[in-house]
Order: structure tokens, then sequence, then C-alpha cells
């Protein structure tokens, strides 16, 4: 197996600012955003363009904060957010300006369904590999491409090498839920999150009941793996982690109150906690509200974390949220 666990989620948000302050609420360490700025023609100043991010960095994955910054922005940035000039030659300046259209094109497609979770990568050790097992699978996808990517640690930010592929479906670089690819090297991450969050468990996806057997046949083949049937859900168990598939029809048994507002969507995310009880009394005393899944565990409702439920699991494990 070389998919093994979640490499990051990428929450999509409309206002930056307030993403910044409400998982500040939630307990969790973020270095300042950062925004891209290069001119869109040759010869034509530098402006905001593209993507401003965030992350919540853990040992071996992360949460990505993401939105639009530039002609296409409606939200604010925090007054910390840092440019990042890109330099790229004259003759390469149109693909890269058509490449970052591209992304900007498909987070407007997300965030016009709602504001939320949108993108799943996976964690794998050779993407070379499961690009051509996907292939193999008829999984359409844009092959590998490698960037370099700002990473925050205790002695301060250097650049790693990513390599990473995105599945294609609904439009290049997109499947019906929003970006699904995969990705190497998650980087060492730091903290620690006042919340006690020590790591990325588990995503979920909820999809109209009727669709429920298509999209297990889907990550089946995106995954390599089988589903296994845990009451109403389907749990696709990774090294590190899971997938788990939710018809819309239960995930408020789930997740009591809780509903995806467009089908099929990121409903969930599950951190592991070092102490469930201290991460409760953190949330509590900042005045999160708070509710209990199926299986007995803390989360956040969506409605409190900008589009997405965010469960906390004492010490980790790859259970699911059905999971009593």
């Amino acid at each position: 197996m070389t998919i093994l666990g979640l490499h990051h989620i990428g929450h999509v948000v409309r206002d930056m600012r307030e993403a910044v302050e409400r998982y500040g609420t939630l307990g969790f360490t973020l270095p300042p955003a950062a925004y891209p700025v290069l001119p869109p023609a040759p010869g034509a100043p530098a402006e905001p363009f593209g993507v401003a991010n965030t992350h919540a960095y853990f040992p071996g994955n992360f949460v990505e904060l993401v939105t639009l910054v530039g002609g296409e922005a409606t939200g604010r940035m925090p007054a910390d957010a840092r440019p990042i000039p890109l330099r790229v030659p004259d003759d390469r300046l149109a693909g890269i300006v058509a490449a970052i259209r591209d992304t900007t094109a498909n987070l407007i497609s997300c965030l016009g369904r709602f504001e939320g979770v949108h993108i799943l990568m996976l964690d794998t050790d050779d993407v070379g590999h499961e690009a051509a097992r996907l292939s193999q699978e008829g999984v359409g996808h844009g092959g590998v491409h490698a960037v370099q990517r700002p990473v925050e640690t205790a002695q301060g930010t250097r650049m790693e090498p990513v390599r990473f592929l995105e599945i294609d479906g609904t439009a290049p670089g997109l499947v019906a839920e929003g970006r699904v690819g995969l990705a190497e090297n998650a980087g060492s991450g730091h903290g620690p999150h006042p919340n006690g969050a020590t790591g990325l468990l588990e995503c979920v996806l909820c999809v109209a009941d009727a669709e429920l057997s298509e999209v297990e046949e889907r990550y089946t083949r995106y995954l390599g793996v089988p589903a296994r049937a845990e009451g109403a859900a389907r749990v696709f168990d990774l090294r590190d982690a899971a997938v788990t598939l939710v018809g819309a029809s239960a995930l408020g048994d789930l997740l009591p109150g809780e509903r995806c507002p467009a089908l099929p969507g990121f409903a969930a995310y599950t951190l592991a906690t070092r102490d469930a009880d201290a991460t409760e009394r953190f949330l509590r005393g900042r005045g999160v509200p708070l509710g209990r899944t199926a299986g007995g565990e803390i989360f956040v409702p969506s409605e409190a974390a900008l589009g997405v439920a965010i469960v906390f699991r004492a010490g980790g494990g790859r259970r699911s949220v059905s999971s009593a």
C-alpha cells in the first residue's frame, strides 16, 4: 500500500481574516497567511493573484485554509498576511497565469456550492506509482507535478519539494465533491496547538443515498482498497487514517444536527487529540458549542466552524465517526 493516510484537507473560505480568527478561537496555531504577487503580463505591475492560504500543521499532515485574492476575491485578508512575489520568466508567464486562473476557477466553483472543505489530498510515499495504478484503473488525472511549498517550523520557514497529482472528473482537477488528489511529503509540521490536536485522522464525505454505491466504487479505485461497512457508513481504512462515506439520510445519526448543504460534499474531518477531556474544557472555556458523535466524541458543529464539522478523537486510531 502506498496511500498511507491523509496529506491534508483544504477548507475553502470566503474571508481569510474571519477564518484565521475562528480557527484561533478553536485553538489552532496558524502562521501568517501568504498570498502570491506577480504581474499578469510582461511589463505590468505585480498584483495579488490567485489564492492565499495558511495551515494548521501537525507532525505528519495539515489542515489548509485557502481563499481567493485579487480580482475575484470578496473577503478580507489579515493585517499580518504576507505577499510572496513570484518571479517568472516572461516566456513562461502566460502559462503560469493560465494555471493559476484554472485553480482560481476551481475554487470559485467550490465556493459557489458552499463554504467548507472542498479539497482532499491523500498521503503517498510514491506518487509516480499511484499515477500508474490510477491510469490502469481508468481514473483520469492530470499527471505528476512538482512544486516547492513553504513549511513553518520552530526554526523558521523552509521550502520543501512536493510531488502531487489531481484526479479529473467533472473538470480537470475537479471531481463532484471538489479537488481530490495524492501528494508526497506532508512535512514535519510544528505546534503545539492549544486545543491539543496532534494529527488529521479522517475525512467524512456525505453523498446522496442513491449514489452511495457508485461513490464507494469510485473511492475504491482512488484508494486501492475496499471499504468496510460500519452501520450506515462505508469506511476506507488506510494505514494512518480513514475516509468515511455516509448517505445524506444517515449523516444526522452520526453527527447530530448536521446536514451537508450540497451533495456530494465533505461534511467533517477528525483530529487526534492528546486528551479529549482537556480539549473539551478548552473549547467550552472559549464558548465554542459542542456536539457528540454517534461514538461519543466531541465535535464542533459546522455552523461554528465555517461549514465543516470538526471531530476530536482521543489518542488517534482509525475508528470512524460511526463507531460506537
